[in-house]
């Protein structure tokens, strides 16, 4: 069995306080994705920053050179851009059809920009309308639609990021309804964000279960489940995340020194239970790139 390992090098949580590992500069981040795949990670999956805050940004030009300094370092890790931000509408406690400060909600064209000029391998989708802990996000069917079309217009394979059961029926029907054009459709059953599905095993059995026959799948569990949610992918049959966006610690009270570290541990992971890890030649064939 070749299992695929992806990192998640920053994110876009407030997190940079907490671990100075955590990449903020697109050079930084650049240099974390290079070191993950030379850890093992055959796939990175980016979010940038603002430069001088530290805090999420959705600036073209920061992914751009990002992806540059990526592939002009000649690594030849598979780019994987996220379309997260521009989902999140908070309303107004006193007035809740009106949205309150906070609120960063952005067009499909405007959420996939980025993606539509660099062309990566991969980007993902959230197939997902929640509470997203104290954030709710917000991602209408008929917008996810409209993304997933400009994405592949592009030429760019959708990851399907869904986060509970639901989720996973909505992006089933985006398949089954030829949204999605992908012979291999490729799924990421995210856990134990609050408050989507739980970090267990169990949960992420009956999400794999409810997949199509053809899809790939993956699964990450986020802060101490980062790890057993390891385990569980390769047991189950998937592929693995890990990454500082995830998690910033690589074992109780001690943080991280990067994303590399994380990745090294997945890899000690995925090989003491038996199973191979997939370079990017055997990761672009397993999920038809």
């Amino acid at each position: 069995m070749s299992v695929i390992i992806s990192c998640a090098v920053t994110g876009a949580a407030d997190s940079t306080g907490a671990n100075p590992a955590v990449p903020v500069t697109p050079e930084e981040i650049a240099n974390e994705a290079i070191a993950a795949n030379k850890a093992g990670a055959a796939i990175v999956h980016i979010h940038v920053r603002n430069p001088e805050t530290g805090k999420a940004s959705m600036d073209p030009k920061l992914y751009k050179e990002v992806v540059d300094r990526i592939r002009d370092s000649g690594a030849p890790v598979i780019i994987n851009l996220t379309t997260g931000p521009g989902a999140r509408l908070i309303p107004d406690l006193d007035n809740p059809s009106e949205i309150a400060a906070g609120s960063v909600m952005k067009t499909a064209e405007e959420r996939v920009e980025h993606v539509v000029e660099n062309k990566p391998d991969i980007c993902s989708l959230d197939v997902a309308t929640m509470n997203f802990g104290d954030r709710p996000m917000v991602n209408a069917p008929d917008m996810l639609n409209k993304m997933a079309t400009l994405i592949q217009d592009a030429g760019v394979k959708p990851e399907l990021e869904v986060f509970d059961t639901g989720h996973v029926r909505l992006a089933n029907h985006m398949v089954e309804t030829g949204v999605i054009r992908d012979e291999k459709p490729l799924y990421q059953l995210c856990l134990g964000i609050p408050w989507g599905a739980p970090a267990t095993a169990e949960m992420m059995m009956a999400m794999r279960d409810m997949l199509p026959g053809n899809a790939n799948w993956a699964s990450f569990g986020i802060s101490r489940f980062e790890f057993p949610m390891v385990a569980s992918a390769v047991l189950l049959g998937g592929h693995c995340r890990v990454g500082l966006e995830d998690n910033l610690y690589i074992a109780r009270g001690e943080l991280a020194s990067g994303n590399a570290q994380l990745v090294e541990r997945a890899v000690e992971i995925v090989e003491g239970m038996g199973a191979e890890v997939a370079d990017e030649k055997a990761a672009r064939e397993i999920l038809g790139l």
